[in-house]
């Protein structure tokens, strides 16, 4: 009995500090204060990692500089919190940041249980194993018997447990709390594996001693959909998120980039008007302005430029798009109707 009353409070404590966090507003806030405080990795190349000077760049990264240009009026608005993947979701709780941009998959335990709300997706992804090419391994289902590194605190765990069990092979987790602790140990053969989502693999493979001493294997093992988190009950903010990724990704659609968005305020595509926010007051409905969208397309670019200048095929990670692609292309992305 003391036990469940132990749980309960708690419980209730938990949920008042994130509801008490959220009726704020964290819209509001931001403008109060005049930046945004996005939670980031600690360093994944693509996604989000500090340059030599200390300045961010990744896809990740792009999310929050967009989102800035929203609200702010100026992409550079933003400060970062570098955060493991073990205290992510308690810093957004706490309301320690804004906004957690940070290669999040989206579950229904994450988006019920823990007093949060995904916005939407920006990267399709899925799990793969990295394996060093001297191993012999050519499929994941050659990995009986294997070590694995693994960072703790991830869909990654139950994911790899999930696929020896249902392919009846046997391993052994090396978990380690940091990505660059999991990394380090498998570049230094404490494990005969290395897993994550596989844009991670792509990312950490160029990090290795010997990247071309590496194999990511061909096979994807989950579902990982990954996007920008807020706090549950802070439906204004979680609104300005979700479109924003839908604008992102309908500006890409219509054909509208940094470069010519300015020009294409004159189409006459009533689609285009409305997302340039000359027709309509879809600005005002988000408690923005009607240049919300305007900004984000001109000052860091539609889904495509933020995808291909990160993590596309000319870049060290080589991307194609695939699941990624517009929904007329082959792929997912797909925007709601802004109108």
């Amino acid at each position: 009995m003391i036990r469940t009353i132990f749980y309960a409070l708690t419980a209730a404590a938990t949920a008042g500090l994130v509801a008490s966090a959220a009726s704020a507003g964290t819209l509001d806030d931001v403008k109060k204060k005049g930046f945004i405080q996005c939670g980031v990795s600690e360093g994944l190349p693509g996604f989000s990692a500090p340059d030599t000077a200390g300045n961010w760049t990744g896809l990740d990264v792009d999310f929050c500089k967009a989102l800035a240009a929203a609200v702010l009026g100026d992409a550079s608005k933003v400060k970062y919190s570098p955060l493991s993947a073990k205290v992510r979701f308690t810093a957004l709780q706490s309301g320690e940041i804004d906004l957690l941009s940070r290669n999040t998959t989206w579950t229904l335990v994450r988006d019920t249980s823990l007093g949060l709300n995904f916005a939407g997706v920006m990267f399709y992804d899925g799990q793969g194993f990295m394996v060093p090419k001297k191993l012999g391994v050519k499929s994941a289902k050659e990995l009986k018997g294997a070590s694995v590194c693994v960072q703790i605190g991830t869909t990654t765990e139950l994911n790899m447990a999930d696929f020896f069990r249902a392919n009846k092979l046997d391993y052994k987790p090396v978990v380690f709390e940091k990505a660059d602790e999991t990394l380090a140990a498998y570049d230094t053969g404490r494990c005969d594996a290395f897993t994550t989502d596989a844009s991670g693999l792509a990312a950490y493979r160029i990090k290795l001693k010997d990247p071309q001493g590496h194999l990511i294997l061909p096979e994807l093992i989950s579902k990982e959909p990954l996007g920008p988190v807020v706090r549950h009950g802070d439906d204004q903010w979680l609104d300005v998120n979700r479109w924003l990724i839908y604008a992102l990704l309908e500006a890409e659609e219509l054909g509208v980039d940094s470069k010519n968005v300015d020009e294409q305020k004159k189409s006459a595509n009533p689609n285009t008007k409305r997302l340039l926010g000359v027709e309509g007051d879809m600005g005002k409905n988000l408690g923005l302005d009607n240049d919300w969208a305007v900004r984000p397309i001109k000052q860091v670019g539609n889904y495509a430029e933020i995808f291909d200048r990160n993590v596309g095929p000319k870049t060290t990670l080589g991307l194609e798009r695939g699941t990624n692609a517009l929904w007329n292309k082959g792929g997912l992305m797909y925007s709601m109707p802004i109108r």
